[in-house]
């Protein structure tokens, strides 16, 4: 591969600084845009930056993908290294046990669910179960609610799409218990879905099971009721504290009446570290201070004004939570079993001549927008309607080799799950299979058509399912299938991870095999690196590793690379 210009590390005769000198019109035309601190040299194809760690990521981040001859190779080479400590294995305070539910539970426990039972025991109910997903967060919920004193009545905070599966896991796991505390074998304690936002009585249950969107709506209707326990299923939802979900957990979480507070999710954190404050100041209030606090000690705040948890904190904070509020195992960990999930990354071809035809109206458009903006919400705004474009015409422009990519794999697996984010490439791709009379999962089903074409498929009626990556990554179970096909890419690795999980999980005994359909010609390989960098400051936090990590903001790059790309044609 040729070099498209030089790298140099000079004393600026400007500033008497160290720093870097780029040249090459492409490499200098790339600095212009993502080095806001940088200037030119001698001329329009020199630029010099300043030489800091953040910089020198961005650089790194430029000859990734347009090659410079390094000039200053021992400085570039130890500004490259990264001190990667001896790996801790961290120990809890308490060693759990293998706890046994109480008589009001129906059915038997795992091994390591009987500990998850033993650890909320410990933790007095207030606690987040982290456990990777499909390893039974929901029975071992259930298990504790049938175990501790004075769980009920419960409230059941969930995504709109698991409510039902709530109900129906209440009457297959519990057991009624009389109020002069008597088992009543063949009943199960009273539910009530809340479906509707308007204030009115509710009545007497045992569970009341709401989605997180309606719950400001009814939390003085709630707030009567003498809840004893508060379960917030993908808790993640309440990982920002600007939201309405999160002051409505955060004042009932805080009434009198409530002794148990439990968190669910395999991904707590979906995009940054710091997301775990909200979720564990319901939890367990206090224990990571403020969220000035919380930020002083282990966060830096980069140009966006987002904190990020600093690599050198990751571990520690890590520790604090295992020590205190958060149980978290692998599959790898408790279920040998159950065979690991194997990733590709595979590149095909794209229609290219449709995709940058689309790209440069996206262009257009944008700058148009930016010109008209009148604030910094409308700028914002069309900066992410010109991404959300881009990853649609990246999708539409490579379904028909996603469709044939598809039925290869058909043809030599009896069940397969195709994952897309565009209403539009669902459409496609449901048209284009039609031949194998897929199942579907897409935004604006009803909870029955949704169920059933979960059972059709789990049934073995058909051997495709085609689901939307937010609308079937929850709260489903598709463990017939060992092949999971991704023909679109979305910007978090805890989507991905969700997705993945609804084959690889208990009830699954062969490798999950998921496939990552790259366009080439596209953004889509700088996407899945997006997924991969944001990936290590989640698993530092945690999954206590330690893997280098580089803080390049991509995500906020991918402007650059559209115009990029078109400067290129």
């Amino acid at each position: 591969m040729r070099d498209f210009g030089t790298l140099e590390y000079v004393l600026d005769t400007y500033s008497k600084n160290w720093t870097w000198k780029l040249t090459g019109d492409r490499a200098v035309s790339m600095v212009a845009r993502v080095i806001p601190q940088a200037w030119y040299g001698n001329g329009p194809d020199e630029a010099i930056v300043p030489d800091t760690q953040q910089n020198v990521q961005k650089i790194k981040w430029i000859i990734d993908r347009y090659p410079l001859e390094i000039k200053s190779k021992l400085i570039w080479n130890r500004k490259m290294k990264r001190v990667v400590e001896p790996k801790k294995k961290w120990t809890r305070i308490e060693k759990l046990r293998k706890a046994n539910p109480g008589n009001q539970f129906r059915g038997t426990l795992l091994n390591f669910q009987r500990e998850g039972l033993d650890f909320l025991i410990k933790s007095y109910g207030n606690a987040l179960l982290a456990d990777e997903m499909g390893l039974g967060k929901t029975v071992q919920t259930l298990a504790y609610l049938a175990t501790e004193k004075q769980t009920f009545p419960a409230l059941i905070v969930a995504p709109l799409v698991t409510l039902n599966n709530w109900q129906r896991e209440i009457q297959k796991f519990l057991k009624k218990r009389s109020r002069n505390g008597r088992i009543i074998e063949e009943e199960y304690p009273s539910s009530v879905l809340i479906r509707t936002g308007k204030s009115q009585e509710i009545g007497k249950y045992d569970v009341y099971i709401i989605n997180y969107d309606l719950l400001y709506k009814r939390i003085d209707d709630l707030s009567k009721l003498g809840i004893k326990t508060i379960v917030c299923d993908e808790v993640q939802h309440l990982r920002s504290k600007t939201t309405k979900k999160y002051s409505a957990v955060k004042k009932l979480a805080a009434l009198d009446s409530i002794k148990y507070r439990i968190g669910l999710s395999g991904t707590p954190i979906y995009n940054r570290g710091s997301e775990i404050w909200p979720i564990v100041d319901i939890l367990r209030p206090g224990l990571l201070g403020t969220f000035e606090e919380f930020c002083e000690y282990f966060c830096y705040v980069n140009e966006k004004g987002k904190a990020i948890v600093l690599e050198n904190k990751r571990a520690s904070l890590g520790e604090e939570l295992r020590k205190h509020v958060m149980l978290r195992r692998k599959k790898s960990d408790v279920l040998k079993e159950l065979k690991e999930k194997v990733r590709y990354k595979e590149f095909i071809d794209s229609d290219i001549s449709y995709y940058q035809t689309e790209l440069g109206k996206i262009w257009q458009r944008l700058e148009e927008e930016q010109k008209t903006a009148t604030s910094a919400f409308d700028k914002f705004s069309s900066y992410k309607r010109a991404i959300q474009s881009e990853r649609q015409a990246a999708g539409i422009a490579k379904v028909p080799h996603v469709i044939e990519f598809v039925k290869n794999i058909m043809e030599i697996e009896e069940s397969v799950v195709v994952f897309c984010h565009h209403k539009a490439i669902h459409e496609l791709l449901h048209k284009n299979l039609s031949e194998y009379l897929p199942s579907s999962i897409i935004g604006g089903q009803t909870d029955k058509e949704r169920q059933d074409n979960i059972d059709k498929f789990q049934n073995g009626e058909t051997k495709l399912m085609i689901a939307g990556l937010r609308a079937g990554n929850v709260g489903i179970n598709l463990s017939r299938a060992r092949y999971v096909i991704f023909a679109e890419l979305d910007w978090s690795p805890a989507i991905h991870r969700q997705a993945e999980d609804r084959l690889h999980r208990i009830g699954q005994k062969n490798t999950v095999f998921a496939y990552y359909l790259i366009g080439n010609g596209t953004l889509d390989d700088h996407v899945a690196n997006v997924l991969v960098d944001k990936s290590y400051e989640i698993d530092a936090i945690m999954d206590e590793k330690e893997e280098p990590f580089e803080s390049r903001e991509k995500a906020e790059l991918i402007l650059a690379q559209i115009h990029d790309k078109l400067a290129a044609r």
